[in-house]
C-alpha cells in the first residue's frame, strides 16, 4: 500500500513578546499566523468503513490541531514565563485576557517544537506528523520535519 501525506491548514491570530531581544519584536505585537499540518500515513482500505480511502478524516485532524492549537492560540498572548514579562502576563490575566505562558522564547521556531508535540500526541498510532509550516508573516514562516528530529 501507498504512504500518502494530507496536509490541513489553519489560521490564528497571536500576541507574543521576545524578551531580551535586541529589535522591534522585544514589543508585544501579534501575527496572523498560518499553521500547515501534514500528516502521513497508508488510506484506509476497508469497504466496511465508513473512512475507506482516507489517511485520516480532515474533520478528526482538524479536531485535534483546533483544540491542542488554535483554541488555546487564538487571540492569545504567549510570553515566557522565566521573563520580567510575567509581572505583565499577571496585569493581563486579571484584566480577564488570554495569557499562554511557555517555558520556552516564543519565536516561531520555539511554537513550531511545541506544536509538533501536541499534535503527535494526539494522532492515531497509524498516522504520523510528517511536517509543520508556521508562517508568521507574508515572508517568514519556520518548518518541522519528523525526518530531522
Amino acid at each position: 500500500m501507498s504512504k500518502i501525506r494530507i496536509t490541513k491548514q489553519f489560521n490564528f491570530e497571536t500576541g507574543h513578546a521576545l524578551y531580551g531581544y535586541d529589535g522591534k519584536c522585544k514589543n508585544v505585537h501579534g501575527h496572523s499566523y498560518k499553521l500547515n499540518v501534514s500528516v502521513i500515513g497508508e488510506p484506509i482500505n476497508d469497504s466496511e468503513n465508513v473512512k475507506n480511502g482516507m489517511v485520516i478524516d480532515f474533520g478528526d485532524l482538524k479536531k485535534i490541531v483546533k483544540e491542542e492549537i488554535v483554541d488555546r492560540f487564538d487571540h492569545a498572548t504567549v510570553l515566557n514565563k522565566n521573563t520580567p514579562h510575567l509581572e505583565l502576563a499577571e496585569e493581563l490575566i486579571k484584566r480577564d485576557h488570554n495569557v499562554i505562558l511557555v517555558e520556552y522564547q516564543p519565536t516561531s521556531e520555539q511554537m513550531i517544537i511545541d506544536f509538533a508535540q501536541k499534535i503527535k500526541s494526539r494522532l492515531p498510532t497509524d498516522i504520523k506528523l510528517h511536517s509543520l509550516r508556521l508562517q508568521e508573516t507574508d515572508t517568514s514562516f519556520a518548518e518541522w520535519f519528523a525526518s530531522d528530529n
